[in-house]
């Protein structure tokens, strides 16, 4: 389990991921709708590392308004490595300036995470499932396209390092 500094979505749009993520656990893929016991959130994380020092965070993005409500449209379906499902925003020139505004911040207090996270390498996303089992990939896929596009906004943001039971809000 990692820290991330996590974007929450509106009602509506967390919604109707949290429906998909009931569908993957019907069809027999394991979905994020059960990791931490049903209090994992649909996100999409700004950054991830192996720990975050949350108010460090707090005092680095101090007079930033992180969980700026700006739109997203979810209109992909993705795969890492380790047979990872996720559905991804399209990366709009506002997310993507944010998200480098945030690192840039994170940077100068000397915040860091997994380079994956990095301005440039990063690739947003909102995770469904961590292990979708390979014979399952072609059905989980159609689930997905079945729900999509998904318009969202985002609506809050937190350092969340659930390892930790850790949860600090931001504005």
């Amino acid at each position: 389990m990692v820290a991330a500094l996590e974007l929450y979505l509106d009602p509506a749009a967390e919604k109707r991921i949290r429906t998909l993520w009931d569908a993957l656990a019907r069809a027999g893929v394991p979905s994020m709708r059960d990791l931490l016991s049903g209090r994992h959130r649909p996100h999409v994380s700004l950054i991830g590392a192996p720990r975050l020092d949350g108010p460090g965070v707090v005092a680095a993005l101090r007079d930033m308004r992180v969980a700026v409500p700006f739109e997203l449209r979810f209109d992909f379906v993705g795969q890492f490595l380790g047979r990872v499902l996720w559905l991804g925003p399209i990366p709009t020139p506002e997310l993507l300036a944010h998200h480098a505004a945030v690192h840039e911040r994170l940077g100068r207090a000397g915040i860091d995470g997994f380079d994956v996270y990095l301005p440039g390498r990063w690739v947003p996303h909102c995770t469904l499932s961590m292990r979708v089992p390979s014979p399952m990939f072609v059905d989980a896929i159609r689930l997905c396209m079945d729900v999509l596009p998904i318009e969202a906004t985002v609506v809050g943001a937190a350092v969340a390092d659930h390892a930790r039971d850790s949860f600090i809000p931001l504005a």
